[in-house]
């Protein structure tokens, strides 16, 4: 038989066979005794579609097939399905909701295999919704719109029973939230809108209880264990059943509950909060705290800001400490050394920058690399240890906001080591030279390196001058003499007098000139006699004792190689000194504890009216003894000096920013200029606003006529 043979097939004829194959399938689905379709029978079925759709107008049922495809969905959903769901409640509802989603999903399946001519021509001609898509749009729009509530319910109270301990079908939890993906068909909005948004709000109103109950009744440490365990299980159920897009929201839910709401009360339990913790060193608690707190908005802050007390109040005690003990002025500083390694920067510069007993941290930090650095230093360490502490003492020191304050009182106590002999140890006077190049830049130790080279040169020049006097008889200094030249700008400022020196050193210093004039003829030596010593001999009634004694000194006593008797007076003008450095070395000589001459009257103090002579009765058990000269304290020069370049330093930024801005606001100028300065100090606002007026006397700046606030650049 040929196509054009073919008997029509009217609509109600087709449509009868059609329900039969369809009935068969509604039987196979519900489980009744049927036999499974043969390809005859799949075969049979199709070519009936296929015929009443490929027959001539007004015989082609395309549409009316189409209509019925959607009409054997709602008729088998509301007489079969619908009731079944809704005899059932909780648990058994959703037993039975995804027995019947699979069903349904099932009868799609074959239905739109039946139909698939439908498919591939008329509903891609008039651009219909495929049939797969019809037949879930019936299930969703009769099924799913009207239960998904109860659903979403039941699946919410089993959800609460497992968080409570309960055992819970959790591949049945699963399948059913497949169903609220699978209904959206490629969207997350039914996911999301019908069940997420009120699971989310469920989860709150559950640990929020949870968290009123047990911010109460436990430690921060067991709270904190709690709060962990509940973020692990909810993480779980997204593994187990929950659509992986809610793994965020579900667990910024929890943390808001049980770590934002209750972050304060947490932080600051009495006796188990954050202080308890870092005081009694629970490592462990304390690293829960940071992984939970970290994960939860600016919820570190709190926590940084407990830590930040913690250090301060740590390291203010010890300062404190160190304020108790005074005296004994390195002990402080260590001990702020070791608490470093475990510091916040911010807190650090708070105590770091508190003075003790009137002395600024950048003095003591300088002090305490003096006593580790020194010959006979309190600090009896290793090689290795020295090297660890003064790495230390860098670190250290960038917390320190007067770092030009440190070089200065450093520059002064390395001098004092290196003049006179007192270094312990070349290599680690230059390893912490290095090391403070590398954090705080070559500038900072340009003139520390320049003096530690001197100290080489001078060494070499010693050998000239040796070299020199055994080549030249007649150019004889008459004693032993070592000078050290130093180059004026490396070194700090010392005050030169021009003392009037004994006429055997005279000879000396004559000597040399004209031996470093054979080397340079451009250099002026300045003596500084007030950094020199003398090894001279004092002839006692009872033996003869060497003494060491300062060039000072040293002028004193040979007055009375001349004269027994001398007054205050005599000795200031026949030495041309100042009346404090007459005193100083006066008292050194008769007041202390070795008296070389006696004082009339004998008390304990000088005054210009006394009146001295050799005690020649003097003895020692020693044959040589070193006699003290008290240093002068520096600290008020050192300050000063200080002050001064800091000025030049506040010039010269101030000049730089108006250089390359030309026009600048006034308090746009003062925060570029704390910026530039910050590295080495922490400028004073008045001293920069001292020196932008100096700068506009001077004419290096004006101000605006019509904005006071306003300064310009005059090149």
């Amino acid at each position: 038989m040929t196509m054009n043979q073919r008997n029509t097939i009217d609509l109600e004829q087709g449509w009868d066979f059609m329900q039969k194959g369809i009935l068969k399938l509604k039987n196979i689905l519900e489980g009744l005794p049927e036999p499974q379709f043969s390809s005859e029978d799949y075969m049979m079925l199709y070519t009936t579609i296929y015929n009443m759709c490929t027959q001539k107008p007004p015989h082609d049922y395309s549409q009316q097939l189409y209509d019925k495809y959607r009409e054997s969905f709602e008729e088998y959903i509301t007489s079969t399905v619908l009731p079944s769901l809704r005899e059932k409640h909780d648990e058994f509802m959703l037993r039975e909701l995804v027995k019947r989603w699979q069903n349904h999903k099932i009868m799609v399946r074959w239905l739109s295999r039946f139909f698939h001519y439908l498919d591939r021509y008329f509903i891609a001609r008039r651009s219909l919704p495929p049939l797969k898509e019809v037949g879930l749009t019936c299930f969703r729009d009769l099924v799913y719109q009207e239960i998904n509530g109860k659903v979403r319910d039941a699946v919410i109270s089993l959800i609460d029973q497992e968080r409570e301990g309960e055992q819970i079908d959790r591949a049945l939890l699963k399948n059913v939230l497949d169903i609220f993906v699978e209904i959206g068909m490629g969207q997350m909005d039914y996911y999301e809108n019908d069940f997420e948004e009120a699971m989310l709000k469920d989860t709150a109103a559950y640990y929020s209880r949870k968290a009123s109950i047990w911010i109460l009744d436990d430690s921060c440490p067991d709270y904190m264990l709690k709060a962990e365990e509940c973020l692990k299980r909810e993480k779980d159920r997204v593994s187990n059943y929950l659509h992986s897009s809610s793994e965020a929201k579900l667990l910024e839910k929890v943390q808001h509950e049980l770590l934002s709401v209750y972050a304060t009360q947490l932080l600051e339990k009495e006796h188990s909060g954050c202080h308890a913790l870092l005081r009694d060193d629970k490592v462990e608690d304390l690293s829960r705290m940071y992984r939970l707190f970290s994960k939860i908005p600016r919820g570190l802050e709190p926590v940084a800001n407990i830590f930040k007390q913690h250090v301060t109040a740590e390291g203010t005690a010890l300062v404190k400490q160190a304020e108790d003990a005074a005296s004994n002025k390195k002990a402080d500083k260590k001990d702020v050394i070791g608490l470093q390694e475990q510091a916040l920067k911010e807190a650090f510069e708070i105590f770091c920058n508190k003075g003790v007993a009137g002395s600024s941290s950048a003095e003591l930090l300088a002090t305490f690399c003096d006593n580790i650095l020194k010959k006979g230093g309190s600090e009896k360490l290793s090689d290795e240890a020295i090297e660890e502490t003064l790495e230390k003492v860098v670190k250290l020191l960038a917390y320190i906001s007067d770092k030009d304050l440190f070089a200065e009182f450093y520059r002064k106590k390395l001098a004092r080591r290196l003049l006179f002999d007192k270094s312990a140890n070349d290599e680690h006077e230059r390893s912490i030279l290095t090391k403070l190049k590398q954090q705080c830049g070559g500038q900072f130790t340009s003139k520390m390196e320049g003096m530690v080279t001197d100290l080489t040169l001078a060494r070499e020049n010693q050998t000239s001058f040796e070299e020199y006097l055994g080549n030249n008889p007649n150019a004889n200094p008459g004693i032993d003499l070592t000078v050290t030249v130093l180059t004026t700008g490396f070194w700090p400022s010392y005050k030169s007098f021009d003392l009037n020196l004994p006429a055997e050193m005279v000879k000396c210093v004559e000597v040399f000139r004209e031996f470093y004039q054979t080397k340079t003829k451009h250099r002026k030596l300045t003596w500084i006699y007030s950094l020199g010593t003398c090894n001279i001999n004092g002839k006692f009634e009872a033996k003869t004792i060497e003494l060491i004694v300062t060039t000072y000194q040293a002028a004193a006593l040979l007055l009375f190689n001349s004269s027994d008797r001398l007054s205050y007076q005599e000795i200031m003008t026949q030495l041309n000194l100042s009346d404090d450095d007459v005193v100083r070395l006066l008292h050194s000589l008769s007041c202390a504890k070795y008296k070389i001459l006696n004082k009339e009257p004998s008390t304990k103090t000088i005054s210009p009216t006394d009146v001295f002579e050799f005690n020649s009765k003097f003895t020692d058990k020693m044959r040589r003894i070193k006699i003290p000269l008290p240093p002068v304290d520096e600290k008020k020069k050192v300050i000063e000096d200080v002050d001064k370049d800091r000025r030049y330093a506040i010039d010269a930024s101030i000049v730089r920013i108006m250089k390359s801005r030309k026009v600048l606001g006034y308090q746009q100028l003062v925060m570029e200029c704390v910026e530039q300065l910050g590295r080495m100090f922490k400028p004073d606002v008045k001293a920069i606003k001292k020196r932008i007026e100096d700068l506009i006397t001077r004419d290096y700046l004006e101000r605006d006529k019509d904005n006071p606030n306003l300064f310009k650049y005059l090149a």
